[in-house]
């Protein structure tokens, strides 16, 4: 995410953004202080305990816990990626993308979503004007004003029509063959055969948007008999399939905030279910549900239902869905599986029985836990020890890749009274040797990596204070010295300490936010959320700035190199030196200006 565009313009992104102006216009705020305040927009409260700080350019909410930059609040309340953040908020400053973070891998071309747009344009005119395009959506029950919220075109029966519309020039047949919209024809003779021809022919377009509404690519249906009946986009510089989602575009222009979400297998089970009033419902592009397309769901709701069909294909979709599900699987969130009548697809029994008795459907949806449990014992005898223990080693790898939590938990005293067995032997063996279980002795932190135990929370401990300090008033990086002398410490969390130094003292005029967002898709980020979210010890800047220098300095008298030159000193009296100790030893007292020890 971050990687494609340049540190610099990113902290010019949020130096300009003004937080309490992009929170202002979706939520109502009121002034507080220095800081404003509102009821949170993430949780229902009837008091306010939702924060604006537009001195740190940073949010938080002190009672469901929601936090973060003015990015992370368009993420989070708008459910935009990253990139789409990024560049609403440089639209608003009046500044243009860097050419690395528009989709186009050739920096002399024209933004690719314009080639993607025209080809859409084309599609839907032709739609128009094709009698027997419209007379198949007429007969699958789609009416104009749907058709027209979906884009919905038809691509000509002819091998160039798109190339003869678009393609006039090298650059232009470039373009379209960046997108997937055209193809190169195959090798003959051993040379490759020169030209290109239209991947969509004699197909019903259904154009693919991203969260901000543009087209990335097309699925393709056949009016008649043929193969494939879809026909997808290939993968592009602006199309992934394993992470978009057809209709979530659509979906999002319909409601503001989700109960739920629900996944369906086709592009015509979406817009016949949207028409019917369904309009919660996206579907995966021709790929099994990925983890990315499951991230994508739960930044937008808590509660996922996947529908399929209710034939042996269909399950089998539903187990890789659950299998792809279960790391995501935790406390808070709700999986469910609704299986359709034998013969019904989402498209023609929301045809035949209408939304109410469609979503009547829903309460019998089968959550994550039961319907594990219902395929897990299916084919099982659970009265002999045979078929119990064969249940056990099914179930293990599956607890595996759930995180822990209260949720995996549950789950296993579910499984333990199936198998008739104690809870705790049971966990006992699906535990065994999990990494997310907490061993006897907590393993020590990495070199570079910040302690998040309660002890060492808040006040208490000197680095974090010093963190702490760093993240609350930036602008007191700039006075402090001696940060080299931090290099030489070998402590977990001292290199993150003088990176944040390092990063506020070179920023023209650092924020919490500014910071912060540099360390987005590292993982110290929850650890510095939780930092500048506790409470400052002062608020005086010139207090704070003093504070930070004595911090570093203790730090570097404590752990610093004047405490190695103590203990090499201290062991050369009791037991002596090897010659690495004294060569070491030897650097430290020459740096200090003090005379060697006697060999």
């Amino acid at each position: 995410m971050a990687g494609r565009i340049p540190q610099a313009f990113l902290d010019d992104i949020v130096a300009r953004a003004d937080i309490v102006e992009v929170i202002g216009a979706r939520v109502p705020l009121k002034k507080s202080g220095r800081e404003f305040k509102a009821n949170c927009p993430f949780h229902n409260e009837k008091s306010p305990s939702f924060w604006v700080s537009p001195d740190k350019q940073f949010y938080h909410c002190f009672g469901c816990g929601a936090h973060g930059t003015v990015i992370g609040f368009l993420m989070q309340y708008e459910k935009m990626d990253f990139m789409d953040a990024v560049a609403d908020l440089a639209q608003r400053a009046g500044l243009e993308l860097p050419r690395e973070a528009q989709g186009s891998r050739d920096p002399g071309s024209v933004d690719l979503h314009e080639v993607t747009s025209k080809a859409s344009r084309f599609f839907e005119q032709n739609l128009a004007d094709n009698a027997r395009a419209r007379a198949y959506l007429d007969g699958r029950g789609i009416d104009g004003k749907t058709s027209a919220a979906f884009a919905l075109g038809y691509a000509p029966d002819a091998w160039d029509a798109l190339l003869t519309r678009f393609g006039d020039h090298e650059d232009d047949r470039r373009r379209l063959f960046q997108v997937g919209l055209i193809i190169e024809r195959d090798t003959r003779g051993g040379e490759r055969a020169a030209g290109f021809y239209d991947r969509f022919r004699d197909r019903l377009m259904f154009p693919i948007r991203d969260s901000r509404g543009r087209v990335i690519g097309f699925g393709g249906r056949v009016l008649d008999k043929g193969e494939p009946k879809y026909l997808n986009s290939p993968e592009t510089p602006l199309f992934h399939k394993g992470r978009e989602l057809y209709g979530l575009y659509e979906a999002r222009q319909a409601h503001n905030d989700f109960k739920r979400l629900m996944v369906v297998e086709g592009y015509m089970d979406v817009v016949r279910l949207h028409q019917a009033g369904i309009t919660y419902a996206v579907a995966t592009l021709g790929t099994a549900t990925t983890q990315e397309h499951l991230n994508k769901i739960f930044r937008m709701t808590s509660e996922l239902v996947f529908c399929f069909d209710g034939d042996n294909a269909g399950r089998k979709a539903a187990w890789r869905a659950l299998e792809n599900a279960l790391p995501l699987a935790r406390d808070g969130r709700e999986l469910k599986f609704m299986f359709l009548p034998d013969g019904h697809d989402p498209d023609t029994l929301v045809a035949e029985e209408g939304r109410e008795a469609f979503e009547a459907r829903l309460k019998g949806a089968l959550p994550l836990s039961e319907y594990m449990i219902q395929q897990l014992t299916a084919d099982l005898t659970l009265e002999h020890e045979e078929g119990r223990a064969k249940l056990k080693a099914l179930a293990a790898p599956l607890f595996a890749r759930m995180p822990d939590g209260i949720y995996r938990e549950l789950l296993a005293d579910r499984l333990a009274a199936t198998i008739r067995m104690p809870a705790a032997k049971l966990k006992e063996y699906l535990f065994a040797g999990d990494p997310k279980r907490p061993a006897a002795e907590p393993e020590a932190p990495r070199r570079g990596q910040i302690s998040s135990s309660r002890n060492s929370a808040g006040r208490g401990n000197l680095l974090s204070q010093a963190i702490m300090l760093v993240l609350h008033h930036p602008v007191a990086a700039r006075s402090v010295t001696h940060i080299d002398a931090l290099a030489s410490i070998d402590r977990p969390g001292v290199s993150v300490l003088r990176e944040l130094l390092e990063q506020a003292a070179d920023m023209a005029n650092p924020s919490t936010g500014m910071l912060l967002e540099r360390w987005r898709e590292r993982p110290e980020y929850g650890r510095l959320s939780e930092l500048a979210i506790a409470a400052p010890m002062m608020a005086e800047p010139a207090g704070m700035a003093k504070e930070l220098q004595m911090a570093v300095e203790k730090l570097i008298e404590e752990y610093g190199p004047g405490r190695r030159m103590d203990e090499l000193l201290r062991k050369a009296d009791d037991m002596g030196l090897n010659y690495d100790e004294k060569a070491e030893l030897s650097l430290l007292l020459k740096a200090k200006g003090r005379p060697r020890p006697p060999t």
